[in-house]
C-alpha cells in the first residue's frame, strides 16, 4: 500500500530559514543608500576642502577629505602633498602612532621626495611626544623617569635629518631637540643606574654608569654616573677603583655636594 511521505520538521526549518533570507535581503534592498556629496570631486576639490579644515584646527574632517583623496587619487601632487598634511593632522589630533605609521608610509614611498626632511621632522617629533604623554604636559613630569623607546626614535629621526639634510628648513630645530635629547636619554640611564644600586644590582649599576660617561660625555649625568661607580665599586669592594673614580670626580666637580660623604667612605 502506498504511503505518501511526510515532510519532517527539519525540513519546514529549512524552508523557514530560506523565508527568512529572502526577506532579509529584500528589505536591506529597500534601505536607500547614503550619498557622498564628494564622489566626483576631483583631487584638487578635496585637497582645498580638508587643507581648509586642516588650516581650522579642524583635524578630524581634515583627515577624513585627506584621507579620501589619497585613497580615490593615490598618484600625483595633491596625493602627496595630502600625504604630508595627515602626518600633521594626526601629531596634532594627538594620535602620534598614527603620525608616526604616515611618516614611515612617506619616507618609503617617497624617499627623495624634496620635501622627505619633512616627514623625518615629524617623524622626530611624534616618537618624542609619544613617549610623554598627556600628564607629561600637565604636570611638567620629567620625561627622562619614562621609557625611553620614544625618545630614542626621536633622537635617531632627526639625527638623520641633520646628517643628510643639513640645509633643511628643520635642520636648526632638530640640532636643539637633539641637545634635550641627548640629556633626557643620559638621565634615563642614570635613573636605571640608581634603580639597580637599590636592588643591589652593583655590577649592573656600574656598568650603566659606565655607559653614560662613554656615551653622554657632555652631559651633567655624566658627574653623576661618577658618583653611582664609587657607590658601586665600594659595594663590591673594589676599592682601588673607587678611589680612581673618586679622584675623577674631585677633579671634574670639586663643588659636587656628596664629595664630602664619598671622601669619608659613605655610600
Amino acid at each position: 500500500m502506498y504511503r505518501a511521505m511526510k515532510p519532517s520538521d527539519s525540513f519546514y526549518a529549512r524552508i523557514l530559514l530560506a523565508l527568512a533570507l529572502i526577506f532579509s535581503i529584500s528589505s536591506c534592498s529597500m534601505v536607500p543608500e547614503i550619498e557622498d556629496e564628494t564622489s566626483d570631486w576631483s583631487a584638487r576639490q578635496l585637497y582645498d576642502t580638508g587643507k581648509s579644515a586642516l588650516n581650522t584646527a579642524d583635524y578630524e574632517t581634515a583627515l577624513r577629505y585627506l584621507e579620501s583623496l589619497e585613497a580615490r587619487f593615490p598618484y600625483g601632487r595633491y596625493a602627496q602633498q595630502a600625504q604630508m598634511d595627515i602626518i600633521f593632522a594626526y601629531y596634532k589630533f594627538d594620535e602620534p602612532e598614527s603620525a608616526i605609521a604616515a611618516a614611515d608610509r612617506f619616507i618609503k614611498l617617497y624617499p627623495r621626495h624634496p620635501k622627505v626632511d619633512y616627514a623625518y621632522y615629524m617623524r622626530g617629533l611624534a616618537s618624542f611626544y609619544q613617549s610623554m604623554g598627556t600628564l607629561d604636559y600637565l604636570f611638567n613630569l620629567d620625561p627622562s623617569a619614562r621609557e625611553a623607546r620614544g625618545s630614542q626614535e626621536a633622537f635617531q629621526y632627526f639625527s638623520i635629518l641633520i646628517k643628510r639634510y643639513p640645509n633643511s628648513d628643520y635642520a636648526a630645530d632638530s640640532a636643539q631637540r637633539l641637545i634635550y635629547l641627548h640629556s633626557i636619554l643620559a638621565k634615563y640611564e642614570i635613573n636605571v643606574a640608581h634603580f639597580y644600586i637599590t636592588r643591589g644590582a652593583y655590577i649592573a649599576a656600574a656598568n650603566r654608569a659606565k655607559y653614560v660617561i662613554n656615551n653622554y660625555k657632555r652631559t651633567a649625568s655624566s658627574i653623576e654616573a661618577l658618583v653611582i661607580m664609587i657607590k658601586a665599586y665600594r659595594h663590591l669592594g673594589l676599592y682601588n677603583l673607587a678611589d680612581d673614580t673618586l679622584r675623577i670626580l674631585q677633579l671634574n666637580a670639586p663643588e659636587h655636594p656628596d664629595l664630602a660623604q664619598l671622601k669619608e667612605g659613605q655610600t
